[in-house]
C-alpha cells in the first residue's frame, strides 16, 4: 500500500476497534459512582476499626505507655488511604488505556 492508503486504513482500523471496546464495555450508570464510593471508604474503614480492635486486644495482652488503639487506628487510616490511593490509580490507568489509540507499530516492510 503506498502511505496514504496505509494511514487511512490505519485510521480505520484503529477507529473500529475503539468502538469494539466501547461496545464491549458496560453502560455507564450513576450507580457505579456509588459503588466508587463504597470501595474506597470500605478500604479505609475496615482497616481502621481493625486496628483499633487490635488496639484494644494489645492493651490487655502488652500494656504500654502509649495507647494501642490510637497507634493501630493510625496506622490502620493510612493503610486504607494508601490501598484507597492504588485502587484509584489503578482505575484511572484502566480508564486512559480505553481512551487512548492503541501504540502504532513498528513495520520494516517501508
Amino acid at each position: 500500500m503506498s502511505g496514504p492508503d496505509r494511514t487511512s486504513s490505519e485510521r480505520i482500523r484503529r477507529l473500529a476497534e475503539r468502538m469494539q471496546r466501547s461496545r464491549s464495555r458496560l453502560v455507564y450508570s450513576p450507580l457505579r459512582g456509588l459503588s466508587v464510593f463504597g470501595v474506597i471508604g470500605w478500604s479505609v474503614a475496615l482497616p481502621t476499626v481493625l486496628g483499633a480492635l487490635l488496639g484494644l486486644w494489645l492493651d490487655r495482652v502488652a500494656p504500654q505507655t502509649f495507647s494501642w488503639p490510637l497507634a493501630l487506628i493510625l496506622a490502620g487510616v493510612v493503610l486504607g488511604v494508601i490501598v484507597a490511593w492504588e485502587w484509584v490509580v489503578q482505575e484511572e490507568r484502566g480508564t486512559r488505556a480505553d481512551e487512548q489509540p492503541p501504540a502504532k507499530r513498528e513495520t520494516g516492510d517501508e
